[in-house]
């Protein structure tokens, strides 16, 4: 057998085994994205970053989704100096948009697109939607403490100087008295909304 064929014959076999491993892998896979074309149409990615994307997801999530636990591990890794837990809980749940238990890439992909692309608009009604813990359409002094304490427990001893245990509660007393302008105990979107954009301009 000549050399050019020797080769030829292996490329072939090599072929044959990723095509084999292929299929086993996407077998074991539990939840197939849509198609990319679809994706990067509803996003704002290329067809090149969702690829990218998707392999790292799936390297972290070999199943296709992620449930709170593997979230909340990830999400650890990035905060080696506080404590997450709580924040990565109210964070997952804004992810998983349809209330399933899990997060796809489809969930994951949008939630990040408005995060790193979304125009002011989309990214205040996605915090909104974070804040808004029970998902009633209003966010209460109560839902905003629990934020704020879950991100300055995810700090820890990143945020010197070393603050008094009431200052979440300070801060949300402050912002709150200023997003609830008709004094009613909640915050629409609308006054979240306004708020933060005033914010923004000063």
């Amino acid at each position: 057998m000549k050399q050019t064929d020797t080769l030829s014959l292996s490329v072939q076999n090599e072929h044959a085994i990723y095509t084999v491993e292929d299929e086993m892998e996407m077998a074991t896979v539990r939840h197939r994205p849509e198609a990319l074309e679809l994706l990067e149409a509803q996003s704002k990615f290329t067809k090149k970053e969702l690829q990218i994307l998707y392999r790292g997801f799936k390297n972290e999530c070999p199943s296709g989704v992620v449930n709170e636990e593997t979230f909340k591990d990830i999400y650890s890794q990035f905060f080696p100096q506080g404590d997450s837990t709580t924040y990565a809980h109210f964070l997952f749940n804004a992810f998983d948009t349809d209330h399933n238990g899990s997060v796809s890439f489809e969930d994951f992909v949008m939630g990040l697109s408005i995060l790193l692309r979304g125009t002011v608009q989309e990214k205040l009604n996605w915090a909104f939607n974070l804040y808004d813990i029970n998902k009633d359409g209003y966010i209460t002094k109560e839902e905003m403490l629990d934020i704020m304490k879950a991100i300055y427990d995810m700090m820890g001893k990143c945020t010197y100087p070393i603050l008094k245990e009431d200052a979440p509660r300070q801060h949300v007393e402050t912002f709150f008295q200023k997003m609830d302008k008709n004094k009613d105990g909640v915050v629409t979107i609308d006054e979240f909304i306004e708020s933060c954009q005033k914010v923004s301009t000063q």
